[in-house]
């Protein structure tokens, strides 16, 4: 590969930081010349190494304080490595924060031009730009006020929109895709999609894994300051979820703690089942899946009802499965077992878990937060690296094939 087909190379890069209890300290430690050490060194990068292809959509994906930032500050040429290269071919267009570059006394309009001028851009091709920005940004009369009384909404609106407009060579867009409504987000995802058919090479950085797999070609996670290797999005956010389970797992004592109710009717377990033998927290797509609960009612008691909430692994309920309108003249007294089949699952392959509710009329009587998680997977290794694997259910059917007048009809 020719090296004019790199727009991005980050070489064994590690960054790292002196942490100074305070400002005395810091003072000392200029008077040492280096002979003795008042600081902590943190470092937020490990020997990163990765490349960008022009024309390439990259996504970065980990939790906070995985040194993302970081990465992406060195990139911009903010910071500097402690150690290693990165090396940028092209005009880097940011967005880094709300509002980064933006003089807070400076109205909208004089920001944008200010903003085109620190990407190499004359007054006139801003003019021209002009109409656009303002249009995608959609902040009215606003774009002729100080910037101090925008809210962060409107910062993100404006910053965006500058940033998408000014001919970028690479796009650096980190965690804009998070804010705003769905009409702006999807604004957002328009854009980047233009951008990408233009040629544009594009970093994300996002806690989203739709936006990652949506919109990028591959992908790696960043944690702890290490980068793993860049991958399909697909593969990468299986990896993620795989990472984010363990570090919640750590903490499933405190989460099973919080219990809230009555305690007339209580969850004593709630498990899964399914029809073929596997590992207790994987499912295969499109097999049987079965929630199980136990529940032990302490004394009599009628009109309950159940219900299960599914969430996925970013925490955006799925679907809500209810006894209401089933259970309410059962008595229950003692123990008993509740059982829902889902045949076939459905789910698409990646991590949810399972909050357990029992209700009495208007009185919660046990709610049992984060009982279970669980993973589905495709059911073949080539249909688990789909990149068209998307959305959280899988719709059942079957496809038909015929020919009709010499043009192929599709039929289902």
């Amino acid at each position: 590969m020719h090296s004019d087909d790199i727009v991005i190379s980050v070489r064994d890069v590690t960054k790292s930081y002196r942490i100074f209890g305070n400002a005395g300290t810091r003072l000392k430690q200029a008077m040492t010349f280096g002979l003795k050490k008042y600081y902590e060194e943190y470092t937020a990068l490990k020997d990163v190494s990765f490349e960008v292809k022009r024309g390439e959509t990259i996504g970065i994906i980990g939790s906070n304080g995985a040194g993302k930032s970081t990465l992406l500050q060195l990139i911009c040429g903010i910071l500097k490595p402690s150690s290693g290269t990165v090396e940028v071919n092209g005009r880097v267009s940011a967005m880094l924060e709300l509002g980064a570059g933006f003089h807070p006394e400076f109205t909208g309009r004089e920001n944008v031009f200010f903003q085109g001028s620190l990407m190499g851009l004359t007054e006139t091709q801003m003019k021209q730009r002009f109409d656009d920005i303002e249009r995608f940004a959609g902040i009215g009369e606003f774009i002729d006020q100080s910037v101090r009384t925008y809210s962060s909404g409107m910062f993100v609106r404006l910053a965006f929109a500058v940033a998408t407009h000014v001919d970028p060579d690479i796009i650096v867009i980190d965690e804009v895709l998070a804010v705003g409504d769905a009409v702006f987000q999807q604004k957002c995802i328009d854009v980047v999609n233009k951008l990408q058919s233009s040629g544009v090479s594009i970093i994300v950085v996002s806690h989203n894994p739709y936006h990652i797999e949506r919109l990028c070609h591959r992908a790696a996670v960043l944690h702890e300051g290490k980068l793993s290797e860049l991958k399909s999005a697909k593969k990468v956010l299986s990896s993620y979820h795989e990472l984010v389970q363990g570090e919640l797992s750590q903490s499933s004592d405190i989460i099973a703690s919080n219990r809230e109710g009555t305690k007339e009717v209580v969850f004593e377990k709630v498990f899964i089942e399914t029809d073929k033998a596997s590992d207790e927290d994987t499912i295969q797509s499109t097999e049987s899946m079965r929630i199980v609960a136990e529940v032990n009612a302490k004394q009599s008691i009628t009109d309950v009802h159940f219900r299960f909430e599914l969430y996925s692994s970013a925490n955006e309920l799925v679907t809500v499965i209810s006894t209401l309108g089933l259970t309410e003249t059962t008595q229950y007294h003692g123990k008993h077992r509740l059982t829902f089949n889902m045949s076939p699952c459905q789910l698409t392959s990646g991590w949810y878990y399972i909050t357990a509710i029992a209700g009495h009329k208007y009185v919660r009587l046990d709610t049992w937060q984060r009982v279970i998680d669980f993973k589905v997977l495709m059911k073949d290794k080539y249909a688990q690296d789909l990149s068209m694997d998307q959305g959280v259910f899988i719709s059942q059917g079957q496809w038909t094939f015929s020919l009709q007048q010499n043009d192929v009809v599709y039929a289902s």
